[in-house]
């Protein structure tokens, strides 16, 4: 998913999902914060209250994005105001979206005039919003940073956010077992923008997964710019390069519609393509099962949908059904899943436009 902005790897490594020594994955957390299975409050440990659906103390969550010029982005904005929406006890005040640094900066610092309770904070730039995020910390303002991270983890209560080296492995994987039984079996990838750190993480992935496949050789890569016309026009130019490949890796499900239009412009249907993210495009196209894309891994954007489940907790001082702590996790890093035709029915109504 573009994130134009990079941030540390050991954020976005398999080894984010880091609570002192305690790892869990991002449906028990949401299993946790918002159960419907039990009427009565569950302690996290001992006689700690844990987060679930019963209303509780009210909580004003201040919520911070970047500009929406991306389906990605749009659907973060979509999950944080449906989830805020499903609980009564949850205030959410929202700022208009800016991929301007100073004019987010600005829109933050007047949420913590406000008083806020919380704070979930998608920077538009990690490095350059750390400030403000220290400064809401220091006011006493827990803040919950989504996905792009600041420059020290004292400017968050909070990190939780997309695996781009997991995305990676997934999709390495996925191919290396189509191929399995194909003999000198040939790659290609397309990627995103090399200038953003986690282009090169999702790439490293690829091709570390790749290695555990002998017969599996990636032979050309380009790098479009998640944009439908990057997608359409780097395309085009692989398959002019490379006239038989058994399966290619789209990073992003948005510059892929612009892949397969190059693609059918082609005539071409002679290989797998896996695509990257989890826009309901790609879920129909898989689930017709009439053309080349037959899979795509995830860069959930309900991780924002999460990141509210997480402020409101912290607003009312709970911690996590299923944990033993007392407190929410400091940091969590949410698992790339590939979607197929096996599965994609499940994921359906978590595809972004």
């Amino acid at each position: 998913m573009p994130e134009p902005t990079s941030f540390p790897s050991r954020f976005t490594s398999r080894r984010g999902l880091l609570f002192g020594t305690a790892a869990v994955s991002a449906g028990a957390l949401l299993t946790g914060c918002t159960s419907n299975e039990s009427s009565d409050d569950e302690p996290a440990a001992n006689d700690q209250p844990a987060a679930e659906d019963k209303p509780g103390k009210q909580v004003t969550i201040g919520f911070a994005g970047p500009q929406a010029d991306h389906g990605w982005l749009n659907a973060i904005n979509d999950n944080a105001k449906s989830r805020a929406k499903k609980y009564s006890d949850v205030t959410l005040e929202i700022t208009e979206g800016s991929n301007d640094t100073a004019a987010q900066i600005g829109q933050i610092e007047t949420l913590i005039n406000k008083k806020v309770d919380v704070l979930v904070v998608l920077p538009a730039d990690g490095k350059a919003l750390t400030q403000v995020g220290l400064k809401a910390m220091r006011a006493g303002i827990p803040v919950v940073n989504l996905d792009r991270i600041f420059n020290t983890p004292q400017a968050y209560r909070c990190w939780i956010g997309g695996d781009n080296y997991g995305m990676g492995l997934s999709a390495g994987h996925y191919i290396g077992e189509q191929l399995k039984g194909k003999s000198g079996a040939l790659v290609i990838e397309l990627a995103g923008l090399d200038n953003l750190e986690l282009t090169k993480q999702r790439s490293q992935g690829f091709d570390d997964a790749l290695k555990n496949y002998p017969n599996v050789r990636k032979v050309a890569r380009q790098a479009a710019d998640f944009t439908v016309e990057s997608g359409q026009a780097k395309m085009a130019q692989l398959l002019q390069a490379q006239p038989k490949f058994d399966a290619l890796w789209n990073h992003d499900d948005d510059q892929g519609v612009g892949a397969l239009r190059a693609i059918e412009q082609a005539g071409r249907d002679d290989f797998l393509m896996v695509g990257g993210a989890g826009a309901l495009s790609a879920f129909q196209a898989i689930k017709q099962d009439n053309g080349v894309l037959k899979a795509t891994v995830l860069y959930p954007p309900t991780m924002a949908a999460s990141a509210i489940d997480l402020a409101r907790a912290l607003g009312q001082a709970k911690g996590v059904s299923g944990l033993a702590e007392y407190e929410i996790p400091a940091s969590l890093t949410l698992y790339s899943a590939v979607v197929d035709k096996d599965n994609v029915d499940q994921y359906m109504s978590t595809g972004f436009k």
